[in-house]
């Protein structure tokens, strides 16, 4: 005895008049506003914050005139009573010195009369004199530091008029041994004599 089984599976399916039927049903609109058209919005109104800008980037510090930077250095000395805690900070400022290039670390650039080597650079870039110097002492290249912290980047007029006052207001030439001082006037006039030549180039 055979049995047929067979199953319907058209109840899962609508049929085409179904559709048809759903077809044509109006949409029912929900509750939601109704659209409005674009040509009857309002305009969008612009801001009328003014346009945001950068400030302006700070005008660079004018350099400081040879007077200026000489009490400076009397005030940052100073703070110290001994001589000794003058010396270290004679030394710290060596340290901080911009080396000189190698190509001037030649006997051409040393300067005679200092008991350590001396070596002094100068340059004129847009009017102004610009040192660079190096010494192979910790004491003599704190020296060389402070000088051309003082004159580096003035005319070579100023240079030529600067008393460098601040040598004897500090005490450094009165500590100095008699060779360390002859090498400090020896750098002194080295530098002026760079600052006439300079002058002269220029008014040719």
């Amino acid at each position: 005895m055979k049995l047929r089984i067979s199953f319907k599976y058209t109840h899962l399916y609508p049929s085409a008049r179904s559709l048809v039927r759903m077809s044509t049903r109006p949409l029912v609109r929900s509750s939601a506003r109704p659209l409005v058209p674009l040509s009857s919005r309002p305009p969008v109104r612009l801001s009328t914050c003014p346009p945001f800008s950068l400030p302006l980037p700070p005008k660079p510090p004018s350099p400081m005139t040879i007077n200026e930077t000489e009490a400076q250095i009397i005030s940052e000395f100073a703070m110290f009573d001994d001589w000794m805690d003058k010396y270290n900070y004679l030394i710290e400022l060596g340290k901080s010195l911009q080396i000189i290039s190698e190509e001037y670390r030649t006997d051409q650039y040393l300067i005679t009369g200092c008991q350590s080597k001396v070596w002094l650079h100068a340059s004129l870039t847009e009017g102004k004199v610009v040192f660079t110097g190096d010494s192979d002492a910790i004491i003599t290249k704190g020296i060389v530091s402070l000088l051309i912290r003082v004159l580096s980047g003035q005319t070579p007029d100023d240079i030529l008029r600067a008393k460098l006052e601040f040598v004897d207001q500090i005490g450094l030439q009165e500590h100095l041994s008699p060779t360390r001082s002859n090498g400090l006037s020896s750098m002194i006039k080295q530098m002026k004599l760079y600052a006439t030549v300079f002058k002269m180039t220029r008014e040719k």
